[in-house]
């Protein structure tokens, strides 16, 4: 199964497109099986045309009846088969290429710089990645499924309902483009009430997220009245906009209906005649019989039943393609999801060095920065020093490749710092903010996340290392104790502390700080002093910004930036 990666293609597609493509093969026997199932209809159908023919007719022997019965038993079974084994390989075709997309969303979301103001919120990642990307499931096993039959299924029956009456051929083939023609009109409409309705259900579910992390704020500011009431009214936009969806939906399927019903009726009606005498044409001068008139009633709705199952999930496409286009706006799958997997690479070989010239970085509405051309070595420790706003954070930032700057270079190990390289550097970092973000999840889970599965032992090493046995001892079920979400259960500076820890287990090559003894008591500060320390007698290369003069002693050297304006 060819998975989809969030990388860029050179010839830009629409996601439904690239999703679709990676699947062709994967769909191809949920196709064989539709169509076997669907062609079934044919035999099946003669089967009991002949048997009713020959009863009317008076030419009807036990063994023909039991002939014809057995063969349209076994053909029924045969294709309730053939459907329901299309359905499930179509099925585990979307479930297989919906995860490696759900996979490659929420690595994109990883990459994504976090000092992006454009960053797309969580809840919205969630919403779309959860039960967003679930909806592209109908769209597999229904409308795809139904979409092979209605290209190939119908124009079978007309070309072997053409030998016998012509007649009804010309009458399926003008009622028959009918049906298509009505749900694309349609189709605009579905597509656009979709489009409002998932766009309300991800601004609601933002809208509850920002709540739920403000909520002790807005107690105290008595300020939870209002936050209910819009709330309600963001709850009642998506309670239309979700009616208006199911009312077209509702309007789709009585049209077809319609048209299917004219159709039908219309064949009945000439075939009625035709048996009656009535009519003595569209048969090729000949009469027509019970048992062509038989099958030809029977495959009358099968002509239309192809178009039934497009009409019933034409909703699905429609969600489909809001999904997709949901994903292009994001920029998430537009010319990206293509096959193969560009996520995993292996760390930039070679000995640390780091390189910035004319190195700048303008952003509207912010102020320019202009950074000094600097050369670092492996297992020098730096400080990078300035008044606040002279850039300290964004520098850190550059270094490991979550900004681009306006001008100017940044060169690591030997190569130019870009996106096609910056993953690679960070294999080889650790980083240390100013607010470590430890998530809700064991210790040792927070401390390896180097690795899928951590080791036990490299983290109870880590620890002794980062000097945080006494926060260990604290903890009731020691490293299996679960950490609230931020790090609910220990204090800042422990939290620190055991972000260096994560250093010290991913034995990283070089460690960037932003002011990582800022707004602690001394003594804490002095513990982590002394683990910097430690990491630096082991070779691993520090870029720290800080105003701390303790911390700046221990320094190899110092960068100054210059002053904000």
């Amino acid at each position: 199964m060819p998975t989809i990666s969030l990388e860029k293609h050179a010839r830009p597609r629409s996601a439904l497109a690239e999703i679709a493509q990676a699947s062709r093969r994967s769909m191809r026997p949920a196709y064989g099986m539709s169509l076997t199932a669907s062609l079934l209809v044919l035999p099946q159908a003669y089967a009991v045309a002949l048997l009713l023919g020959s009863l009317v007719e008076g030419g009807g022997t036990l063994r023909l009846v039991l002939t014809c019965a057995a063969i349209f038993l076994l053909l029924g079974i045969a294709r309730q088969a053939a459907e329901q084994m299309s359905g499930r390989l179509a099925f585990r075709a979307g479930q297989a290429v919906i995860h490696d997309l759900r996979t490659g969303l929420i690595d994109r979301q990883i990459r994504q710089n976090p000092l992006d103001r454009n960053r797309s919120a969580s809840a919205q990642l969630a919403t779309l990645a959860g039960p967003g990307l679930d909806q592209l499931l109908a769209w597999f096993f229904r409308y795809r499924l139904a979409a092979l039959r209605v290209s190939v299924i119908p124009l079978i029956i007309l070309v072997v309902l053409l030998p016998i009456s012509w007649t009804t051929t010309i009458i399926l083939l003008v009622s028959g483009p009918l049906i298509p023609l009505f749900m694309a009109l349609i189709g605009f409409a579905a597509r656009d009430a979709s489009e409002k309705q998932l766009a309300e259900t991800l601004s609601l579910n933002s809208e509850v997220l920002e709540w739920l992390n403000t909520a002790p704020d807005l107690r105290l500011l008595t300020a939870t009245d209002r936050v209910a009431a819009t709330f309600a009214g963001t709850a009642t936009r998506l309670r239309a906009k979700t009616f208006s969806v199911l009312k077209i939906a509702f309007l789709s399927s009585s049209v077809l209906e319609l048209f299917a019903a004219i159709g039908v009726a219309m064949v009945a009606v000439y075939v009625g005649f035709s048996l009656l005498g009535t009519f003595h044409i569209g048969a090729w001068g000949k009469v027509l019989s019970v048992t062509e008139g038989v099958f030809i009633l029977l495959m009358a709705p099968e002509f239309f039943q192809p178009l039934r199952d497009l009409a019933g999930a034409w909703h699905d496409k429609a969600n489909a393609a809001t999904i997709a286009d949901t994903l292009d706006r994001m920029e998430w799958a537009s010319a990206s999801a293509i096959l193969g997997d560009g996520r995993k690479c292996a760390a930039m070989p070679g000995p640390v060095t780091i390189a910035a010239t004319d190195l700048v970085l303008a952003r509207a509405g912010q102020q320019r920065l202009n950074f000094p051309d600097f050369f670092i070595t492996a297992g020098e420790r730096i400080a990078l020093v300035g008044p606040s706003g002279s850039g300290k954070t964004t520098l850190l930032s550059l270094i490991a490749g979550l900004q681009v700057p306006s001008s100017g270079c940044i060169t690591v190990c030997g190569h130019d710092l870009s996106d096609e390289t910056a993953d690679a550097w960070r294999r080889r970092l650790a980083y240390v903010g100013q607010t470590p973000h430890l998530f809700q999840a064991s210790l040792r889970a927070n401390i390896g996340l180097a690795d899928p599965v951590p080791d036990a032992t490299r983290v109870a090493q880590a620890i002794i290392d980062a000097r945080t046995s006494e926060v260990l001892a604290a903890l009731p079920r020691a490293d299996q104790t679960r950490l609230g979400e931020r790090g609910a259960g220990v204090s800042g500076g422990e939290a620190r502390r055991l972000t260096l820890a994560r250093a010290f287990y991913a034995r990283a090559d070089i460690l960037l700080a932003d002011e990582p003894t800022a707004n602690l008591d001394d003594a804490t500060a002095i513990a982590i002093i002394d683990t910097l320390n430690e990491l630096s007698r082991r070779g691993t290369t520090m870029i720290i910004a800080t105003h701390d003069p303790r911390l700046i002693a221990h320094m190899h050297r110092s960068i100054m930036l210059g002053s904000a304006p």
